[in-house]
């Protein structure tokens, strides 16, 4: 725009706005740079989160911090310089350890510790070395019950256990055997592996038949009686084990009447009666009688919880004691009028503190289950849901491991000393949709998307627990029961009489957010727009699309904004629970956005496909040259295909109406598509054969007759496909190899009929079988093949996405996204019997 260059101010920064700050990576990295941030988000939660990270920390860096150690003269931290939120930190660990200690001596002996006697030593030999000591109990692991649908065993609380393994690590093995007595029954630990280890891992489920089976009788448990049962107020829970910390690990035992009967002591004095939503996809246990959040949780942990919520606001008043003692200002101006004074430095070390509580919620519920593997807890949103979970793991908040309340402490203390705490911050609650800003400012934002998360009914777990510590340091952030919903933009069919007036509602209020965006952004710089949502509907007629991306991008248009660019950022963590084993994107897709011009011509929809089969080709080789990740280049190549779609007023098909940003996005995908297919010319006969084959028949069998002709066509022959080393055919049928088939001692340099199609199997299986330093060894001697691999890795990831072939789709995904570290290998020395050589190929 031409008076861009005047509303930009050379010698100052420009202020940043996110309008859908959410968990404030954005906000706390704009402010790391040195720029003004503010962030708004309808969600208090969010809200408070943003506080915590970008307004706090400026008004109180440097600041020494005022609990009695560190203001003791001669003491260790007394004198020191404290620097940024190193203050704050110290005084959260601090008053939170007090926490702590006067939590224990309060609630402390509904957490006792095991002792090892003699005689459980003489069953168990491996706890003959703890005999006589008490261990710390890391967790109470249960299953719940419900009555046995067998009436011969109408009265028996048969168990429902998914796995009865505890511990699956190589030489640390260890299950609960449940034992039958007459017309009960008890369970004990063993410990190695167990006879029918197969039986142990799938617990009491029945498989294929129901959901679980009555220990007593064998008879099928369905989830009909378990509903029955749950919502009748019938299911309890039943002690299997409990795990202890040991000298070298964990240490797991069987369960006592004398722990059993601790734990139900505990008698919870409140409990957050807030009902849980009517939203089957998120939240599972509404269907088993479990209808409020208070139910999400044992007497045991609501006790804890209540607890350690209500010395909060104890630990608020010391801190403001000690504040006055430290020479803070009395002046008893709250943090939310400007404060900065012993009253408002108090309540920001609550914040803090009540976010440890809330923490240790996540840990702390009866959803959070046992993972076998590693010996840990999973937490309550290892995925943003609430699903039902059978056997749960209760953690012990006084262990310093684990779900105690000082490992939620002191991870909350580690990231708080790392806070920038510099410049100025703002947070406020804000509807996006709705919203006025007193300046232009540069806006970069992660919307929600669509229907993915339903961030407000999921907030409410922790929105409970940090009201009831901080409502009165902040009456207006929670005014309300519950996070507020109505307004938020989110497809949530049960909200909004469906799917169809789900997608209005989204449609509509993203499309007002957008245009207050485009309003208020500072026009010499872009809007940028992250969007990890990920293209899965496919349609004979339409090609593949999505509703969430169109809806979106269509708000986005609809807004007056044209995409300008776009590149994926590695946003996605590897370790999510949704994206282990899947093919769930890695990245999100930052769409660069300004006003589009006043003077756009209308085109075209011939004009669009002919831009389109221009100008897509080359940018997806510079993103594939850019090693983006074959998970994630059907979304970033929305970027660039948009880019030209939005460059025009409008686009119209041959009867004149104008093209959908949904129709736009199938001609993106198939013009990427056959862009794919077109790279295939540089590939050598055989693997050309072997691409179309492929896409026909994966790795399953197929008839000769076939593979000769389409052989034919492709200008080579069955036979020279065999003798290239990846088919095999007999009887008048053929099939591809797959990489774990081919041969063991393969070497490129010898082999007189090389293809790439070899070339990729090959690398896939060198990276399964040895890892990164043995592929990228294989990548040294391959030279310039290596690249036309690489390249052919989309192409297959592509197929086996298309055609539902998951295990496939994440080799080929695999490869790319190892293949920076894989070159870096190739080029690295080789180490051959002991010797140091140096073979530089031209990958």
């Amino acid at each position: 725009h031409s008076d861009a260059a005047e509303l930009f101010d050379p010698e100052k920064l420009p202020g940043f706005h996110d309008p859908f700050a959410g968990g404030g990576a954005l906000p706390l990295e704009a402010q790391r740079l040195g720029l003004e941030s503010y962030a708004s988000d309808l969600n208090p939660v969010a809200v408070l989160i943003n506080k915590a990270m970008i307004e706090i920390p400026p008004k109180f860096a440097g600041k020494s911090p005022v609990n009695p150690e560190a203001q003791e003269e001669g003491g260790e931290m007394f004198g020191r310089d404290w620097v940024g939120a190193q203050g704050l930190a110290e005084d959260v660990r601090y008053y939170g350890n007090w926490m702590r200690d006067e939590a224990e001596k309060r609630i402390g002996h509904l957490y006792p510790k095991v002792e090892v006697t003699a005689e459980m030593a003489e069953e168990r030999p491996d706890l003959k070395q703890y005999v006589g000591e008490e261990l710390t109990v890391i967790a109470w692991l249960w299953a719940r019950t419900v009555k046995s649908p067998n009436p011969a065993f109408a009265d028996v609380e048969v168990p429902l256990v998914s796995n009865f393994m505890l511990s699956t690590k190589k030489g640390k093995e260890a299950y609960v055997e449940p034992d039958v007595e007459g017309n009960g029954y008890r369970f004990s630990v063993k410990v190695g592996v167990p006879d029918d280890l197969d039986k142990a891992k799938a617990g009491t489920t029945a498989g294929k038949r129901a959901a679980f089976k009555c220990l007593m009788s064998g008879v099928a448990v369905s989830y009909e009686h378990i509903r029955a049962e749950g919502k009748a107020g019938r299911m309890n829970a039943k002690l299997m084990a409990v795990v202890a910390e040991g000298v070298r690990g964990r240490v797991y035992l069987s369960p006592t009447a004398e722990i059993e009967m601790v734990a139900r002591e505990a008698v919870p004095e409140w409990a957050p009666d807030l009902a849980l939503p009517v939203n089957p996809r998120d939240f599972k246990t509404p269907n088993y009688g479990l209808d409020s959040f208070g139910d999400l949780f044992t007497d045991r942990q609501l006790v804890a919880l209540t607890t350690f919520s209500d010395l909060v606001g104890e630990a608020r008043q010391r801190v403001e004691e000690d504040a006055i003692k430290a020479g803070l200002s009395d002046d008893n101006t709250p943090l939310r009028d400007g404060g900065t004074g012993a009253t408002a430095y108090a309540e920001v070390i609550a914040v803090y503190l009540a976010f440890a509580v809330s923490k240790m919620s996540n840990i702390g519920s009866a959803a959070t289950s046992w993972m076998n593997d590693r010996g840990a807890f999973r937490e309550t949103f290892a995925r943003q849901a609430i699903p039902m979970v059978w056997d749960f793991a209760e953690s012990n908040t006084f262990a310093d491991v684990g779900g105690g309340f000082l490992a939620a402490l002191e991870r909350g203390v580690d990231v708080i000393e790392f806070l920038p705490a510099q410049g100025v911050g703002t947070s406020l609650q804000m509807d996006a949709s709705s919203q006025s800003l007193s300046a232009t400012r540069l806006v970069s934002t992660d919307p929600p998307y669509y229907d993915n998360i339903g961030y407000a009914d999921l907030s409410d777990f922790f929105y409970v627990w940090l009201r009831r510590s901080l409502a009165g340091q902040f009456p207006e952030l929670f005014a309300t029961l519950a996070v507020p919903k109505a307004e938020e933009l989110v497809a949530t069919p049960y909200r909004h009489g469906g799917k169809e007036g789900a997608e209005g509602f989204f449609l509509n209020g993203m499309t007002k957010a957008m245009g207050q965006l485009a309003t208020l952004a500072h026009q010499a710089f872009p809007t940028t727009i992250y969007y990890a949502f990920k293209q899965s509907e496919t349609n004979e007629a339409d090609g593949t699309t999505n509703t969430g991306w169109d809806t979106f991008l269509a708000a986005v248009i609809e807004a007056g904004f044209s995409l300008t660019g776009t590149w994926p950022m590695r946003t996605e963590g590897t370790g999510r629970m949704i994206g282990q084993g899947t093919n769930a994107l890695a990245s999100s897709i930052v769409l660069v956005c300004r006003p589009r011009l006043v003077e756009a011509e209308v085109a075209t929809r011939r004009q669009f496909v002919s831009a389109l089969k221009d100008e897509l080709p080359e940018a997806l080789v510079h993103l594939q040259r850019g090693n983006i990740a074959p998970v994630d280049l059907a979304q970033a190549s929305i970027g660039p295909g948009m880019a030209i779609y939005t460059r025009y007023a409008k686009v119209l098909d041959a009867d004149g109406e104008e093209l959908s940003v949904r129709a736009a996005l199938a001609l993106i995908n198939q013009v990427l598509d056959e862009t794919l297919a077109e790279q295939e010319g540089d590939l050598d006969p055989d693997s050309r054969w072997a691409v179309v084959w492929f896409e026909e028949y994966g790795f399953e069998v197929g008839d000769f007759g076939a593979a000769n002709q389409l052989a034919q066509s492709k200008n080579t022959s069955v036979e020279g496909v065999v003798q290239a080393g990846v088919l095999r055919s007999s009887a008048g049928k053929v099939r591809l190899l797959r990489p774990s088939e081919l041969a063991d001692d393969w070497d490129p340099h010898a082999d007189g009929r090389l293809t790439v199609w070899e070339s990729v199997h090959y690398l896939i299986k060198a990276l399964d079988a040895g890892g990164e330093a043995s592929a990228g060894e294989l990548v040294n001697k391959l030279g310039a093949t290596a690249e036309l691999a690489r390249e052919l890795a989309y192409r297959l990831y592509v197929i086996c996405e298309r055609k539902g072939w998951a295990a496939e789709a994440l080799a080929y995904n695999g490869l790319v996204q190892s293949w920076p570290e894989l070159v870096q290998l190739a080029a690295q020395p080789i180490v051959v019997e002991g010797q140091q050589t140096m073979e530089v190929g031209n990958g």
